[in-house]
């Protein structure tokens, strides 16, 4: 029985081995983009400091919405502007402009002055250097096929993790599996630097895994959710009457947010989404209490352009059990469901991968040399066979 056990214990090392070489590379790159995005905001900020500035007060949204009509009169579709948490500039986007068409997702983002009366910048979604590392953590620059491949890919990270905490796994004392000896000799070093590592890392890992595998495969990730009880809700399906709803003669942007607030009493409103200027519907996205995404929450209200009236609300209170799971997978996955702590866990959570894949890649080599060599300074035997990244032998 101890025979097969061995066997098995040594297969699972060499699927971690062959898992961390195939794998690791990608494993590294989306640890460091990561890393990178969980402060996203911030170090564009840092990066264009044109768009580093302050005011007081609360921004006149009806001037925000004149100033990117008269400055982009070929652009009369739907704008969105976020809100931000603190005076400044004023973010918005124009999705789908005609100078980008054939691009998957190409919206061009503009930063307005704090008051929203002047533009700061002009830029093009994958084109300045945050939304560059945003699309290669999220779809590796290669659109919707890249996402579902990063998903797939996903399970094969999953399987690297969970086994290498099986190779590790102690048949005796606790405390020796989690001994670091720091004057042994650099083959134990590095299994002591790649075991702690990985042990220490491994429930963030798991999170930022797992999570990530269901922001790439949504409808996968939905339909597994259903079969296990916790059905998805679906969004309200809301009608865009344009002809029936001109804001030319409609009602100004500020009275539609009057009322989305007065729908949902309480909610703090991230992001406005504009009707075309030939009229339609606006859509408030707003966080209610118990949201856990500050940024993009998961609460909506529909106001009509041309009435005022409210069409629809969707308030995440009211969400299915599968929805409630959903709401989560995002401020999981970049860390701002905990704040502020939470991100800078997340962000050093993706050095892991890093540290992980240096450690286990020397030890490999290292030993593949040694074994060359027929000796080997940890069993005193030659061609076992028995390397792996995440050895607690």
């Amino acid at each position: 029985m101890r025979a097969k056990g061995d066997r098995l214990r040594r297969s699972v090392r060499k699927l971690h081995l062959w898992l961390g070489l195939g794998l690791g590379s990608v494993f590294v790159l989306l640890g460091l983009t990561g890393s990178i995005l969980a402060f996203y905001p911030e170090l564009d900020a840092l990066l264009h400091p044109e768009i580093r500035v302050e005011g007081q007060g609360i921004p006149d949204w009806d001037l925000a919405l004149a100033t990117v009509r008269h400055a982009y009169p070929d652009k009369p579709g739907p704008w969105r502007f976020e809100v931000m948490d603190k005076p400044g500039a004023i973010p918005a986007r124009y999705y789908d402009p005609p100078e980008r068409a054939g691009h998957a997702f190409r919206p061009m983002m503009v930063w307005l002055s704090p008051d929203g009366g002047t533009l700061l910048r002009r830029d093009y979604w994958g084109e300045y250097a945050m939304t560059f590392f945003y699309d290669l953590h999220y779809r590796l620059l290669l659109d919707e096929a890249g996402g579902r491949i990063l998903g797939w890919l996903g399970f094969g990270l999953l399987a690297l993790l969970l086994s290498g905490l099986w190779a590790w796994w102690p048949r005796g004392t606790w405390i020796k599996a989690v001994r670091f000896k720091r004057h042994a000799p650099p083959q134990r070093l590095l299994r002591d630097w790649h075991k702690l590592s990985g042990l220490s890392g491994l429930a963030f890992l798991l999170i930022l895994t797992i999570t990530g595998i269901m922001l790439e495969l949504p409808d996968e990730s939905d339909a597994v959710l259903n079969a296990v009880g916790l059905p998805v809700g679906q969004a309200p399906t809301v009608r865009d009457d344009r002809a029936l709803s001109p804001v030319t003669s409609g009602i100004a942007l500020s009275r539609a947010i009057d009322t989305a607030r007065g729908a949902l009493p309480g909610a703090r409103l991230a992001w406005i989404e504009t009707p075309p200027a030939d009229g339609g519907v606006y859509r408030m996205r707003m966080q209610v209490s118990g949201d856990p995404s500050f940024r993009f929450p998961h609460s909506f209200v529909w106001v009509d352009g041309a009435t005022g009236q409210i069409k629809a609300v969707q308030d995440a209170r009211d969400g299915k059990a599968g929805t409630t799971v959903n709401n989560w997978i995002h401020s999981l996955h970049d860390g701002s469901a905990g704040a502020l702590a939470g991100r800078i866990l997340v962000a050093l959570s993706g050095l892991f991968p890093l540290i992980l894949f240096m450690t286990g890649w020397l030890r490999w080599r290292t030993r593949g040399r040694t074994s060359r060599g027929r000796i080997s300074p940890i069993h005193g035997m030659a061609g076992t066979g028995r390397v792996a990244l995440g050895s607690g032998e």
